[in-house]
């Protein structure tokens, strides 16, 4: 399908709003319209050549909407359900997923350029197109693995849902694990 993307080309010069191309999603995944996108310093931080990424590449990380469509295998999810990006998502095949531990999933930090099974579902005239953190939610619409969205109420607000993703799950955990705040 069609859709407008903000595209990173290069460090320091502005993201390009066009029309690139988004496939469907494949197995275990899941394509979600985004209604809402927080922008994070980690994203500033690519966009600035701070942190080195493969270019061209779609940011946003912290993003919330509708799943539209479900690939083969989902289960979890349904379309119509509103959902947040989780830029965490685990594989569910490794080791730790297996056993029940998906925060210690060895493929969190593999390349998160692509998606799981190392393609992307980005391009335009035919050139790749690089993921973010296999959310790259500065865009109409996103495909992400299915455990990197999160079903929602839907009568929550996707515009601050959306901060759940990456700020609060980053200021509850500094919270929790480095000021060690008791209640």
């Amino acid at each position: 399908m069609k859709m407008k993307a903000a595209v990173l080309y290069e460090p320091n010069k502005p993201m390009v709003v066009e029309t690139i191309e988004l496939e469907e999603p494949k197995e275990g995944e899941v394509l979600v319209r985004i209604v809402a996108a927080g922008v994070c310093y980690s994203d500033y931080h690519i966009m600035l050549g701070e942190w080195t990424h493969l270019l061209p590449v779609v940011l946003g990380h912290e993003g919330a909407g509708v799943v539209e469509q479900v690939g083969p295998g989902v289960s979890r999810l349904t379309p119509g359900q509103s959902v947040i990006l989780n830029f965490r998502a685990n594989c569910g095949t490794c080791h730790y997923c297996i056993i029940g531990r998906p925060v210690l999933c060895n493929g969190v930090d593999a390349p998160r350029n692509t998606m799981f099974d190392g393609s992307s579902r980005l391009s335009k005239d035919g050139k790749t197109i690089h993921h973010f953190a296999r959310t790259s939610c500065f865009a109409e619409y996103a495909v992400v693995p299915e455990s990197g969205a999160v079903a929602i109420r839907a009568d929550m607000p996707l515009d601050k849902a959306c901060l759940v993703g990456c700020s609060v799950m980053t200021g509850v955990g500094a919270v929790i694990n480095t000021a060690k705040i008791e209640a």
